[in-house]
């Protein structure tokens, strides 16, 4: 079958190679493409796995696909990724429905899969639409609810035990992100080396906890129904999902979480709306998940610390990338600046917890 009309709105160094996809979709999507024609979108926002929308008449899925350049061996798994919602969403309402999974790194390069389109609002620095304050209080209470949803999930599910190993899973996170970070560490960014000590010490190794971890929940990764916008319809980015403690699963979601009174720094790297009236603070959004889960006697400082540690190295990761020419995103040419601020902003929370 022949593509006749094919158009493409990407980064110049991340576009597909359109006509071989058109003619790949053509033999294994022939419903979607039957109007002979296809138009992709690279989306802006993310900046991990790369997302385009594939439009052919009324019709639009999701292609994701690796970053180019350095990539750490055990992200970027297109066909980990694929398999994991298709597992997932047997459980969970609000993950996407897998489609095609491609890995043939012939057509565009890199392994990839298409998704479904879940259709409605995404949420960037500024919400898609005005909201009341209780509007706003219910959204933070239906994200917190669609995190405790996930983590009380059975993993002992056949679908889900394979998907990881619960056993040693905080042990494993801080030597993976501390041995990733010295790999990727430029010269324009601090050290690690004390916040890894102090939470060596202070994290605890097995909090009795196990569940399904997203691993990346958080605003920008949640599509909100356009009828009711304090309402989620879909939670996206499955990419790092594994079975592990949900603890710092919420203490990632957190590093996010940018408070109105926070200090100017982390204020100027804020990537979601958390600082508008009527959103909770880090602290309240923490002890509601726990009062929702019948958690008790648990301090934020440990979880909020090893996901801001954990952000800084990802950001890193990814700055590491447009250091070296690998990428030519304008995008990440300030993230070191950003990684110095999570740093730094650890650092103040573990001074803060050892003068109490």
């Amino acid at each position: 079958m022949k593509v006749f009309n094919l158009s493409q709105k990407s980064r110049e160094s991340e576009t597909l190679p359109i006509e071989n996809l058109a003619n790949y979709l053509s033999i294994h999507m022939p419903k979607f493409i039957q109007s002979k024609q296809l138009h992709i979108e690279q989306f802006s926002a993310g900046a991990s796995n790369l997302t385009y929308r594939l439009t052919s008449g009324k019709h639009s899925v999701i292609l994701r696909r690796p970053p180019s350049g350095t990539k750490a061996a055990s992200a970027h798994d297109m066909v980990r990724e694929f398999n994991v919602i298709k597992s997932v969403g047997t459980f969970y309402s609000l993950s996407p429905i897998p489609l095609l999974l491609c890995e043939d790194e012939n057509i565009i390069g890199e392994k990839f899969f298409i998704m479904e389109q879940i259709e409605g609002l995404g949420i960037d620095k500024k919400l898609p639409v005005d909201m009341t304050r209780v509007q706003i209080q219910t959204l933070c209470k239906n994200f917190i609810s669609g995190l405790v949803q996930l983590h009380e999930i059975d993993i002992s599910a056949k679908e889900l035990s394979h998907l990881g190993k619960p056993e040693g899973y905080v042990e494993r996170q801080l030597e993976g992100w501390q041995k990733r970070y010295k790999k990727a560490k430029t010269d324009d960014v601090g050290s690690s080396d004390d916040i890894y000590q102090w939470l060596k010490t202070n994290l605890a190794k097995n909090s009795g906890y196990q569940s399904l971890v997203h691993n990346d929940y958080k605003f920008d990764n949640v599509i909100l129904d356009p009828l009711n916008p304090e309402k989620i319809k879909g939670v996206l980015d499955w990419e790092m999902t594994t079975l592990g403690d949900p603890l710092l699963d919420l203490g990632c979601s957190l590093a996010y979480w940018i408070n109105s009174d926070d200090d100017a720094g982390l204020l100027a790297i804020r990537m979601m709306p958390t600082h508008l009236n009527g959103m909770m603070t880090r602290q309240e959004v923490f002890d509601t998940y726990c009062a929702t889960r019948n958690i008790q006697d648990l301090n934020l400082a440990p979880y909020y610390v090893f996901g801001l540690f954990r952000l800084a190295v990802i950001a890193q990761q990814i700055y590491y990338r447009f250091y070296h020419g690998q990428t030519d995103n304008q995008k990440f040419k300030n993230f070191a600046q950003l990684v110095n601020i999570l740093l730094n902003k650890a650092q103040q929370e573990i001074t803060l917890t050892q003068g109490k």
